[in-house]
């Protein structure tokens, strides 16, 4: 399936059902910890943004960090072959930790079954595991067991409409041509910034980078205060706002100023505003605005969307 047919098919991910398999061995927790990397860890980070109750963090290393006994490991691998999650696995189920798994297929499924240990089987699509949140966050859902936010998830994300905002998306691609992009949120948002940095890395092929307000106010601003000595360093970049009216007041105020205080240095700025009939469709939409306009970086630049040739290459190469 193209890149193109991948987006425009995303929102048929809200149909699925999510099963787990050997349920009958998983314990009642309120603590998680997804462990995962690249697009399969991503679910995990946007559960933080349309579920911020819930009690979820990331791991993206080998092993497993100090948790305490109660928090429940959820091993995630789209292809079921991520060599860090398949370690992080082997270290929960040898020190007796309550444990589910989920993957497409590969060695992380086949484990599971031969441990006996709980786990979803995602559709094996064969789409990259950036492009697979829909499953992703219906299967953190299930396990989690928050079924509100699961049927919300689903009734709107069957809403979205992909085509619908494809403009969208070329105008920032238009906009960004021979430009670094820099994403710029409120940290509540700041899930959403990441993902779409990590859009432009791996669909559009170039540099990206994003960070967080307030934060950023207190340092990585400087580095962009223009003077005619370092005007080389900052011409390069262009710096995406990422605006919800649902952000603190003082989040708004800050990122108004800041997109004016760099205006003024010369630095291209521009603004998207998040939009939606809910939060999960406001999240979902935006990520579709900037997998649109990854797709149409890749194109102006004659590259290939869909395949990460340079992920595979480092895979050989570290054996």
């Amino acid at each position: 399936m193209s890149m193109k047919e991948q987006i425009l098919d995303f929102a048929e991910q809200f149909r699925w059902e999510p099963i787990i398999e050997n349920a009958g061995k998983m314990p009642k927790a309120d603590r998680f910890l997804v462990c995962g990397m690249g697009g399969s860890a991503l679910s995990g980070d946007l559960l933080k943004v349309f579920s911020p109750k819930t009690r979820i963090s990331v791991h993206r290393d080998y092993g497993l960090p100090e948790i305490d006994g109660g928090t429940f490991v959820i091993a995630s691998s789209y292809s079921g072959n991520t060599e860090e999650t398949l370690d992080a696995y082997s270290t929960a189920l040898k020190s007796g930790r309550p444990l589910v798994a989920i993957a497409s297929g590969g060695k992380l499924l086949e484990m599971a079954q031969k441990d006996g240990v709980s786990y979803i089987q995602i559709p094996p699509t064969g789409i990259q595991p950036r492009m697979a949140l829909g499953y992703g966050c219906l299967a953190l859902l299930e396990i989690i067991g928050n079924e509100r936010t699961l049927k919300e998830m689903k009734e709107s994300g069957v809403t979205l409409d992909p085509a619908g905002l494809e403009n969208k998306g070329q105008e920032v691609a238009e906009r960004i041509r021979d430009k670094i992009p820099v994403i710029y949120s409120s940290a509540r948002n700041g899930p959403i910034a990441y993902v779409w940095k990590i859009k432009f890395n791996e669909t559009g092929k170039i540099p990206a980078f994003c960070n967080i307000l307030s934060e950023l106010n207190h340092n990585e601003m400087t580095g962009f205060d223009v003077k005619d000595a370092t005007r080389h360093l900052s011409e390069r970049f262009h710096f995406i706002f990422l605006r919800d009216d649902t952000d603190h007041p003082q989040i708004q105020k800050r990122m108004a100023v800041l997109e004016r205080l760099y205006g003024v240095r010369g630095l291209p700025v521009a603004s998207y505003q998040l939009q939606g009939k809910s939060l999960i469709h406001k999240l979902f939409s935006a990520l579709l605005v900037a997998d649109w306009a990854a797709y149409y970086t890749a194109e102006a630049y004659g590259l290939e969307s869909e395949q990460v040739p340079m992920v595979e290459e480092f895979k050989k190469e570290i054996g």
